[in-house]
């Protein structure tokens, strides 16, 4: 939301306490979890945005001001282009998935080349873009993550996620 604009960024500081908690270390347990049920595709996926998460909470709280501001743009468009790169790939492994994840991790390679390419080169207006297709992003994480708990829960599909050709 403060991507796209529709909030100020005043409000940032109340993300990175979700960005450390929910998003690192919630994460990265499950990726240990999905580890031991043979999981390889949630291990990976879990652990390493996990270690997203915890890395740029880190940046932020500790390593953020040691960058000069002329140079903090780029820094951070790397690393949200790497990021990119390694959301492609693993959107080539979600194909063995669901539509459902497989559409959480196209849209998420978007956000991150889109805020990356913005960041790196000072465009308000691609950083804006990233925004938007983030929520939407959102939107259908939520949507894969409730179908799965909802299906697993009622021990039935009441949430189609289209299974994809294994």
């Amino acid at each position: 939301m403060f991507n796209s604009g529709l909030v100020s960024s005043a409000g940032e500081p109340i993300v990175f306490g979700l960005a450390l908690t929910y998003g690192g270390l919630a994460q990265l347990l499950a990726g240990m979890w999905e580890f031991r049920t043979g999981n390889t595709f949630g291990a990976v996926a879990f652990t390493s945005y996990g270690a997203f998460w915890l890395s740029f909470w880190a940046f932020v709280q500790f390593f953020e001001k040691s960058v000069p501001k002329a140079d903090a743009g780029h820094a951070v468009g790397l690393f949200l282009i790497a990021w990119g790169i390694f959301t492609a790939y693993m959107f080539i492994a979600s194909l063995r998935t669901t539509a459902a994840v497989s559409l959480v991790f196209i849209l998420l390679a978007v956000t991150f080349f889109l805020l990356g390419i913005g960041n790196a080169g000072a465009h308000p207006n691609i950083v804006k873009a990233g925004g938007w297709v983030g929520l939407a992003t959102a939107v259908a994480a939520w949507y894969a993550s409730f179908a799965a708990v909802t299906n697993s829960t009622f021990g039935r599909t009441v949430m189609p996620v289209r299974p994809l050709n294994r």
